[in-house]
């Protein structure tokens, strides 16, 4: 039975990294996986009620992450809806490349640590269309877009998917995770972000000759972008406030407050007629988010538990700890290898693999896991879902991305590696 599982688990896996090149997209691959591996491990028990609540546990955890998830990107997609993060984008305005670069790397950085990388990615990404007329300048300001996002992730529990699966398994708590991969994030950051600037120094900011509005948004006034802008994102910062507060999970937070936006989106829309506001609220908001990907999230989830559930994530970390030895040099491979596969599944089947007992919240290998598994994806444009979403709005390049940028992500990775573990030691 365990070979069967194996055999399955790497096709599902090989087929969700080749998404593109079979064109199967990567959610049929993990809920067929997944359906595979539950039904083998059913079929080979003994005991069936064991299996039946061990997939009610799984299923538990794996519904936790995914309300959190509809919640936060409901909330973004009614914030975009209203123009709200115009009151951001609205504020860069500069005549030089390499300080334009600065500015959107260090806007990217943050931004992404409140909402998450992928929404930034996309944000920024269209931004530079309306800020950049040469394709060269887009595309290089593309990869620190992706670098900066990715970053900017890692260090808070909302602003990537794994860390935010960490979070919400207790592998982190807020304050500590903020305080320990900070400088590390940010060094990840700055290091490519100096190369790339140097790069680009003394070239002009060339604008398009003429800004095309936005046909996909409504025309909204001020108050009612400031309302959403500022209510939306203090709903996602608060998250983690209420978690420590009531000691509820993520996702009623992130649910409640959702519930709250759509009170006042229904209340500051009341006058208007219903074709006029059709477009603004939050059942359109509810349709627009990506469904694909929470599937994925389900599918992959409930794939890797059954590997945890037959202790065959438990046999690879004491390999792994026999053969390697070194718990850095380990979760520093972990990252290396999200930069060619999904960091969704290497994180899920890492919190299967290592127990709370053995490394309790905090410590150094959920810490340290959160920064590589959330910055190795910049290598490589495949790597992340941030890179995934640029590669599809610009149309970059995969060879392309992996001779300019790769090399710059690379450098970041170790430079941010570095300082975590110089800070670990000095701290510990």
């Amino acid at each position: 039975m365990l070979t069967a599982l194996v055999i399955v688990f790497v096709l599902a896996y090989a087929a969700i990294a080749l998404e593109h090149p079979i064109k199967i997209n990567k959610s049929a691959s993990a809920l067929i996986g997944a359906g595979l591996l539950w039904t083998i491990y059913a079929l080979g028990s003994a005991d069936a009620k064991t299996v039946s609540a061990e997939l009610g546990e799984s299923l538990m955890g794996t519904a936790q992450i995914v309300f959190f998830l509809i919640g936060a990107m409901t909330i973004v997609e009614v914030v975009d809806a209203h123009n709200g993060f115009q009151v951001i984008t609205s504020r860069i305005r500069t005549s030089k490349l390499s300080t334009l670069m600065w500015l959107v790397g260090f806007v990217t950085f943050f931004l992404s640590s409140i909402l998450d990388n992928l929404t930034t990615t996309i944000v920024m990404v269209s931004l530079m269309k309306k800020l950049l007329d040469k394709r060269d300048d887009r595309l290089f300001f593309a990869g620190i877009i992706i670098i900066a996002a990715n970053a900017g992730g890692a260090w808070t529990p909302i602003g990537d998917v794994t860390t935010t699966m960490l979070w919400i398994g207790g592998q982190i708590t807020t304050a500590a995770i903020m305080k320990g991969v900070f400088i590390a994030s940010m060094a990840n950051l700055l290091v490519p972000l100096a190369v790339i600037a140097w790069v680009l120094r003394g070239k002009p900011v060339v604008p398009p000759a003429r800004i095309e509005g936005n046909s996909d948004h409504a025309a909204t006034s001020a108050l009612e972008r400031n309302t959403m802008f500022f209510m939306g994102l203090g709903t996602l910062v608060a998250v983690p406030v209420f978690k420590t507060w009531t000691g509820l999970p993520p996702f009623m937070g992130i649910l409640l407050g959702l519930g709250l936006l759509w009170l006042v989106g229904d209340l500051l829309h009341r006058k208007k007629e219903d074709e006029d506001k059709q477009h603004l609220t939050l059942t359109r908001a509810l349709s627009r988010i990506d469904m694909s990907s929470v599937t994925f999230f389900i599918g992959i989830l409930l794939a890797v538990a059954t590997l945890e559930h037959t202790h065959i994530l438990q046999s690879i970390a004491g390999w792994l700890d026999h053969t390697v030895g070194r718990q850095d040099v380990i979760v520093m491979l972990i990252g290396l290898v999200s930069a060619v596969v999904d960091n969704v599944p290497l994180v899920a089947a890492s919190m299967g693999m290592y127990s709370l007992t053995q490394y309790p919240p905090d410590s150094f290998l959920w810490e340290f896991m959160a920064y590589c598994a959330g910055t190795g994806g910049s290598i490589l444009i495949i790597g992340s879902a941030a890179g995934v979403a640029a590669m599809g709005i610009e149309k970059i390049d995969f060879l392309w991305y992996m001779k300019k940028i790769s090399l710059y992500a690379l450098l970041g990775y170790f430079a941010g590696a570095i300082l975590y573990i110089v800070q670990y030691n000095l701290t510990h």
